[in-house]
């Protein structure tokens, strides 16, 4: 095979692997199917392509069935997008968080060791390992907080500090993906990821917020509703970054993948694409025709005021910059969620 996506029916692998087949690449889909979506994602590619590619019923944790996948499929790439990805949930149940982001990593990686050495490993990690970032200089306007010393945004050179279990083992799974490549020779990268959006996102309260808000807004533009209740002041901001943009992360870095293994990246939509929580309600406002409200509640542990990648480094190193501006990117997020809702999927 050519690629292995691990998690590849959840909403960055059922893009990845829609666009790689649509090119002919082979392709293995490994998936537990427990997350909401899933199934639905699996018969979308089932739909779209036949031939070529394969699905696999396999969780990351069982790591004797990594190692058989790796072993007879001799993947050239690894795209390892399988993991647990709310901090709420890591919060509620850590153990699961560990297993599935530490151990199964480390799975996939001891796999690749044992019995494909010469497969690359692409690895979607978060900008969570780097903490609350509250030692961060913020500014603050009427809609929004800012980056005062960063106009770039953040870049790779932060100090790392994994707050909150789900901040602790995306870390731990990114610093066993460098070192495998320090140690062992593998081909590694990591993508410290920003907020990803786009279609094929079953977004929920917890995560996937830009989905879940634009859920939220063709609701209240349908019937009257409750306002929103919010946790923060929604003066937080985060970048953006559409599934097409996304799925180019991947590709681009795989054609280079010899001139960056070992290397770790901030991806994100970049400041042009940066939006708050106050800014994101008046533009799906403006594109619903109907205003947002809400209520704001307590900060969630270890939320961050400000993220917003610096992604020079990847623009450098494999020639990737965000091409799908916020507004485009978020009508069509609503097009996608009109139709969710016009499903039988339950939206909760």
């Amino acid at each position: 095979m050519n690629w292995l996506l691990t998690g590849g029916c959840g909403f960055v692998g059922a893009n990845l692997a829609d666009a790689l087949l649509a090119d002919g690449d082979s392709v293995a889909v490994l998936d537990n199917l427990s997350r909401r979506g899933a199934a639905e994602n699996l018969s979308w590619l089932r739909s779209r392509h036949s031939g070529n590619w394969q699905f696999i019923d396999a969780d990351v944790r069982d790591a004797e069935a990594i190692a058989r996948v790796v072993r007879h499929g001799q993947p050239r790439f690894i795209a390892h997008l399988a993991g647990q990805v709310a901090m709420t949930t890591s919060l509620a149940n850590p153990r699961l968080d560990f297993e599935t982001n530490a151990l199964g990593t480390f799975n996939v990686l001891e796999a690749v060791r044992l019995h494909a050495p010469d497969s690359a490993v692409l690895y979607s990690s978060t900008n969570k390992v780097y903490g609350s970032l509250a030692g961060l200089s913020y500014g603050e306007t009427s809609s929004r907080y800012t980056l005062v010393d960063h106009p770039h945004g953040l870049d790779e050179a932060l100090p790392l500090d994994g707050s909150s279990p789900y901040g602790c083992s995306k870390l731990c799974a990114e610093q066993y993906c460098r070192d495998y490549h320090r140690m062992y020779g593998l081909k590694t990268v990591v993508f410290r990821h920003s907020s990803m959006y786009g279609g094929r996102q079953f977004a929920t309260c917890d995560q996937g917020w830009i989905g879940w808000f634009c859920l939220q807004a063709l609701q209240a533009a349908a019937a009257a509703a409750n306002p929103l209740v919010i946790s923060g002041t929604g003066k937080q901001v985060r970048d953006v970054l559409h599934a097409r943009d996304l799925v180019q992360v991947y590709r681009r870095a795989a054609r280079h993948i010899d001139a960056i293994a070992g290397q770790i990246y901030n991806i994100g939509g970049g400041m042009a694409n940066s939006l708050s929580l106050i800014e994101l309600f008046d533009l799906l406002g403006r594109l619903t025709g109907r205003p947002m409200h809400w209520q704001c509640q307590p900060w969630r542990a270890a939320d961050q005021k400000v993220f917003v990648a610096d992604f020079r480094r990847a623009t450098a190193g494999f020639g990737w910059a965000p091409q799908v501006e916020h507004h485009q990117g978020l009508a069509e997020m609503l097009d996608w969620s009109r139709g969710l809702l016009g499903s039988s999927l339950r939206v909760a």
